[in-house]
């Protein structure tokens, strides 16, 4: 396990600001602090249990993955419905609408991992805690009622118009930061996607923290995999580690 230290990363890089410096968080939700790979699965394995069949988890996030990342695409997660349609024969199981529905619902039931909702307590003590999430509003709502509600704000892309990593997205939220008298340099950024934001926001010019959710596991399960990896500022496998960190900063 890695741990970014004040003054370098977990691999000895440097490292611009220390995690005292900084006024807001921003996070990516859906795979950062939603176990939406954990709800994907779940749900499958309900659907193949009634059906008396078995699926494998990890093939079908693949399935998912090719999916979901197609020119047909529609916004998350009314996108599962048409996802679920399109993998079921892959995996085995009934190509029937009335799933591809439970496969869009079951998102209001998806959990944060573990440790999310206690660390985002924790940090909202020091920060304010801004969620950035390609999700629809209506799904937005439901995580957050899961996650304790600890965000000072929060940016779908019904509020946005667009999904990571378009960099209008993160605009809508400097924007925002602007207008509270902050600035981008005021912001750590902090996901677990190294395609949609560990990227992108090196790009832009932020410093990141990436939560590697997937550290026991091979490959990228549901997330499209980067062209390239991007190393981050800090790096930790838990956003617990993060909140620990934080603490160990302040004396805590």
């Amino acid at each position: 396990m890695r741990r970014a230290r004040p003054g370098t990363n977990g691999r000895g890089l440097h490292v611009a600001k220390s995690l005292s410096s900084f006024r807001y968080m921003t996070f990516d939700v859906v795979g950062t602090l939603i176990d939406f790979e954990g709800g994907i699965k779940d749900c499958l394995a309900a659907i193949a249990a009634e059906s008396g069949v078995a699926v494998d988890g990890e093939e079908a996030l693949g399935f998912y993955r090719e999916a979901r990342y197609s020119p047909e695409a529609q916004r998350f997660p009314d996108d599962l419905a048409r996802v679920y349609l399109s993998i079921a024969p892959k995996i085995g199981l009934p190509a029937e609408q009335r799933y591809g529905e439970r496969l869009r619902a079951s998102a209001a039931v998806w959990k944060g991992f573990p440790d999310s909702a206690q660390a985002l307590a924790r940090l909202a003590k020091r920060y304010k805690l801004i969620a950035m999430t390609n999700a629809q509003r209506w799904a937005y709502e439901h995580f957050a009622d899961a996650l304790g509600r600890p965000f000072h704000a929060a940016f779908t892309t019904d509020d946005t118009g667009t999904e990571k990593p378009d960099p209008a997205f993160f605009n809508h939220v400097f924007a925002f930061v602007e207008g509270e008298g902050g600035r981008k340099d005021d912001i750590l950024h902090v996901a677990q996607s190294q395609y949609h934001d560990i990227g992108i926001s090196r790009s832009l010019g932020m410093t990141n923290c990436w939560i590697q959710r997937r550290h026991a596991q091979p490959g990228y399960g549901g997330t499209i995999e980067p062209e390239r990896f991007t190393e981050p500022d800090y790096h930790f496998t838990s956003l617990g580690e993060l909140a620990d960190a934080v603490a160990r900063k302040a004396g805590l």
